[in-house]
């Protein structure tokens, strides 16, 4: 967390800055452009706002874009307002010393990224060439040719933002636990027939979970995650192991191993 669902939810918050003038920015000297971000965004206003994935991008007037990305608890905040009032396995606390951006507007508002373990980065002009299409747009046909490159896992395959932009550990078994595939799989041995049942069923799922709250509101939960419960679908014992390096929870049953 956050995924690409909350990277939405903070987009559509960072719509309030569109229009207004920037007096201010204090960025935290750890970011690489630091220095270039106080320089370039005063006296300048936010034009439009853009996702892909899970980066945010806000456009400016006359000059470059500010590229947001949250990391793993980073937090958007607009005029005090938080988009998401509490990331899971991470703080509820909005803490001013958490604050990794503040850029203040003529009016006295301000578009904050309050962040306990510094992961949020911020770029200008963020190379976005370099990451696949976003994960609800994504085609059939795009991750099939993607994925028979591949020897990883499936999950490892959705997770690398190259082949698809957004998808987050949560979001994948979410989708995967749905569409019955094993997280396992190696991606080049997903059925075309698989690929296509999980792009279709994907943006509507998802898209129901960002009503709901976000990548935690699905039938694989944190909760679920914890506990390893039998599985909500068949009942089967399911499994909580290592996959690509990332912990996976799956049934065995209606998502056998190949």
């Amino acid at each position: 967390m956050p995924e690409g669902l909350e990277a939405e939810l903070y987009r559509r918050s960072a719509e309030q800055a569109a229009g207004r003038r920037i007096t201010d920015v204090t960025v935290y000297d750890h970011q690489e452009m630091a220095m270039e971000i106080r320089t370039a965004l005063p006296g300048h206003r936010f034009t439009s706002v853009r996702r892909h994935g899970k980066v945010v991008t806000l456009d400016l007037d006359d000059g470059p874009s500010l590229g947001l990305h949250f990391g793993m608890t980073g937090r958007l905040v607009v005029d005090g307002d938080a988009a998401i009032a509490e990331l899971e396995y991470s703080s509820g606390r909005d803490d001013p010393a958490w604050n990794r951006l503040v850029i203040t507007f003529d009016d006295g508002g301000t578009l904050r990224i309050n962040d306990p373990r510094r992961w949020a980065r911020f770029v200008l002009d963020p190379d976005l060439d370099r990451l696949g299409p976003d994960f609800l747009d994504v085609t059939a046909d795009h991750l099939v040719a993607a994925f028979a490159r591949r020897r990883t896992p499936v999950k490892a395959a959705l997770l690398d933002q190259g082949v698809v932009a957004g998808y987050g550990n949560m979001c994948v078994d979410e989708v995967l636990w749905h569409v019955g595939i094993s997280p396992t799989t190696p991606a080049r041995d997903v059925e075309t027939d698989d690929v296509e049942r999980l792009v279709e069923f994907a943006p509507g799922h998802l898209m129901t979970m960002l009503q709901l709250g976000g990548s935690h509101r699905g039938t694989i939960t944190p909760e679920v995650r914890a506990a390893v419960p039998p599985c909500p679908q068949d009942g089967a014992p399911m499994r909580r192991e290592q996959v690509g390096g990332r912990t996976t929870i799956w049934c065995p049953v209606h998502q056998p191993d190949p």
